[in-house]
């Protein structure tokens, strides 16, 4: 007789908590895939902990990372999956990781657009960041980005080796340091004095229908100020909001500067910006990326424009709100499942419901691939 296969316990209640809290029926399903992506076989005796690993991509060292940490599921903001597969095959890097996973018995989730529209969703977040509005993590104090320090640790990949010999070598030649966005366990507890802007908030595509669990939850946010705000001050807030990166693109009208712009009004998108963006009549864009087109006819009309590369609009929330708001999330929903399924599993699967240990943790090695070229002679 065949053994009946099942998931991991421990990862069905992660599952049913992230759809409590961010409804799958949120998402764009017209070319979104949101979801249980890989639903790994439970093994009983090689189980896995009861461990969370947030990432933005699932990317091969992100699945080195979940296999080493012997995690239970990876909850993965983007998608690795978006159409339908003829063959899953080791010739696909990314088919790759998702064998290696179900190898190991860890599932996949992807929340990504859900996770866009919801109501205190990553809309919300950065339209908190703009407005001054204090980052706090669920049930804690409020907090604040640290900058990146000098010398940050070499497990971090924050810093390549310089490609170039330094100046003071026979080639005469600049070097140069690949500053990559600062990792999200830079994140500490400080004391920030941010000051609320009175401003309201809207989505730019409001859900329709509106969601009963989510009625203001909808695609992208438009901010309107009840002042004008410098554009300098909101570029600050922007910086410390995200981890003070070295750098990031900003474009601005010919013939203006950064201190002569006031903004009263901003349209916010994670990721890439440019369809939801399209008709908006605000005066700054604020997103990961736009296309060079993009931007220069956002420029052409006046507007400017902010981006930080297209997942470093996302990353910060795992860490500042998505960690501990699944974390309690999940405590409940394990809870529950543990008390329903007793005895309904096996003697052998029994043993994973008398461990109540609940973990949560955003990934290390989880970066965009974009970083910024910096000369050693700037620094």
């Amino acid at each position: 007789m065949s053994r009946t296969t099942i998931t991991a316990p421990f990862s069905r209640a992660v599952v049913n908590a992230m759809r409590k809290l961010y409804p799958e029926d949120l998402a764009d399903k017209s070319w979104d895939n949101t979801g249980l992506l890989l639903e790994a076989p439970f093994d009983p005796i090689t189980r896995q902990m009861n461990s969370v690993l947030l990432t933005v991509d699932l990317t091969k060292a992100v699945a080195d990372e979940a296999i080493e940490r012997n995690d239970s599921i990876v909850v993965a903001y983007h998608p690795i999956i978006f159409r339908g597969l003829k063959s899953i095959t080791l010739a696909d890097t990314q088919q790759q990781s998702l064998l290696r996973l179900a190898a190991e018995g860890i599932s996949v989730y992807s929340p990504h657009t859900a996770i866009d529209a919801a109501d205190g969703g990553l809309g919300d977040w950065l339209a908190d960041i703009i407005t001054g509005t204090p980052i706090t993590r669920d049930g804690e104090d409020e907090l604040s980005l640290e900058p990146i320090p000098e010398n940050p640790p070499d497990n971090e990949a924050s810093i390549t080796k310089d490609p170039f010999p330094s100046k003071d070598t026979k080639s005469n030649r600049p070097s140069f340091l690949l500053q990559h966005h600062p990792s999200q366990h830079m994140v500490q507890k400080t004391s920030p004095k941010p000051s609320i802007t009175p401003h309201t908030r809207k989505p730019i595509k409001p859900l329709n229908p509106p969601h009963p669990s989510h009625p203001n939850g909808g695609m992208g946010r438009l901010v309107h100020f009840e002042s004008p705000q410098p554009l300098s001050l909101l570029i600050e807030r922007i910086a410390t909001g995200v981890g003070n990166p070295k750098g990031f693109p900003i474009a601005i009208p010919q013939g203006a500067s950064i201190d002569s712009v006031n903004i009263r009004s901003v349209g916010i998108c994670a990721g890439s910006g440019g369809s939801l963006f399209a008709g908006l009549d605000t005066d700054l864009l604020f997103t990961g990326e736009l296309s060079h087109h993009e931007a220069l006819a956002a420029i052409e009309r006046g507007q400017c424009v902010v981006t930080l590369f297209h997942s470093n609009t996302e990353r910060g929330f795992l860490h500042n709100v998505l960690k501990l708001r699944l974390k309690k999330a999940v405590e409940e929903e394990w809870g529950r499942l543990r008390r329903e399924e007793r005895g309904r599993l096996g003697e052998e699967a029994e043993e994973a419901l008398d461990d109540g240990d609940v973990s949560v943790e955003v990934s290390e090695r989880d970066r965009d691939p974009y970083g910024i070229v910096i000369s050693r002679a700037e620094l």
